[in-house]
């Protein structure tokens, strides 16, 4: 399929998922759900009317930013009730986040684009996801309501698995025991995890963004138990970089606020059969221009190929130095390839298994 093709679908997926429409994935089974469905062996759904479950549902709810080992805990707990009971694994997760709908100016930078959690989400083997548009109707539901008309009725929960610090309804007012009453009452059984540690540590997304903000890209990938990645498609830049020596792939954020900042030793999937190794810079670029986007700049070792349209998945692996503004283009170019050595020297010391 042409670059146009994918292009197109993923228009439509974020116009979906954004709420710009008001027909949901099974109104275009041949197109959307089915595309997307093949693609990462998972059935998506949007709107209530096509998430029934087909035997019952294993589900656990919440927004699972970054999918990190915590969540991978409940993911692989889910899993093994879902099999011991012939049920179906469903999650149930929301955009915008919660957050991102109160304070909008004022939430956390995402760790994962709904379509990374999506991809994650099914590497971990869930058969379903349920993505929730959150509103303000859905702001304002009451606990009990949440549980009969999302929980009970879109998702046909036969048993339900959550945190044991989940919170949940109008003012945050659900948590655990409500769910264990509305189960004993409406048929569903209720479990709670308890927190995943890591030295004696919570495992959480807010430890991962804390980690990452740091420059501890070592302690987040711990904590996620994979490196930290970024994907995107490659666009066309100033192509700065080709001028003084050092192409870079421009990979577009759309607009999404990043994580972590600065210079970065990455390796970068999408491109060949095996992962290509290079230097990354993720920021401003305060020395080109002045109030620019932020944005992932990826110089890759022995590359030459166009990659204009590609989607890339970057992984990070090791932090270099912060984002600086420098007097002067050589000073630029000087620490780009100072950069590009410190990195070349960490793949060596760090070969692809």
């Amino acid at each position: 399929m042409s670059g146009a093709f994918f292009f197109i679908l993923e228009i439509l997926f974020i116009c979906f998922i954004g709420g710009y429409s008001l027909v949901g994935f099974c109104a275009f089974p041949g197109i959307i759900g089915a595309f997307l469905t093949h693609q990462v062996g998972m059935r998506i759904t949007h709107s209530p009317s096509c998430a029934a479950a087909q035997r019952g549902s294993s589900l656990t709810l919440g927004n699972f930013d970054g999918v990190h080992l915590g969540h991978q805990a409940l993911l692989a707990r889910l899993s093994s009730h879902a099999r011991a009971h012939h049920l179906e694994t469903a999650v149930l997760t929301f955009s915008p986040q919660p957050r991102a709908f109160f304070t909008p100016d004022r939430a956390p930078a995402q760790l994962s684009s709904l379509r990374e959690k999506i991809a994650l989400l099914a590497k971990a083997g869930i058969e379903r996801v349920h993505i929730c548009r959150f509103n303000a109707h859905l702001a304002h539901l009451s606990p009990e309501d949440f549980i009969e008309d999302v929980i009970v009725r879109t998702m046909q929960a036969r048993h339900v698995l959550v945190g044991d610090d989940f919170r949940f309804g109008a003012g945050r007012a659900g948590d655990v025991y409500v769910l264990q009453k509305a189960g004993a009452a409406l048929g569903f059984s209720v479990e709670a995890l308890p927190t995943q540690t890591f030295a004696d540590a919570r495992i959480s997304s807010s430890a991962v963004r804390q980690a990452l903000h740091h420059g501890n890209i070592a302690l987040a990938n711990q904590l996620l138990g994979r490196p930290y990645a970024l994907s995107g498609r490659v666009q066309k830049g100033f192509q700065l970089g080709r001028t003084l020596g050092f192409p870079t792939l421009n990979i577009d954020l759309k607009g999404r606020r990043p994580a972590l900042w600065g210079v970065y030793v990455v390796r970068v999937g999408g491109l060949a059969e095996r992962s290509v190794l290079g230097v990354a810079s993720i920021g401003t670029r305060p020395t080109v221009k002045a109030g620019l986007a932020p944005c992932v700049e990826v110089h890759l070792f022995d590359w030459q190929a166009m990659c204009y349209g590609a989607r890339v998945n970057v992984e990070f692996l090791a932090y270099l130095r912060s984002e600086e503004k420098f007097d002067s283009l050589p000073a630029l170019t000087q620490q780009i390839a100072a950069d590009a050595q410190a990195a070349r020297a960490w793949h060596a010391a760090h070969p692809i298994e």
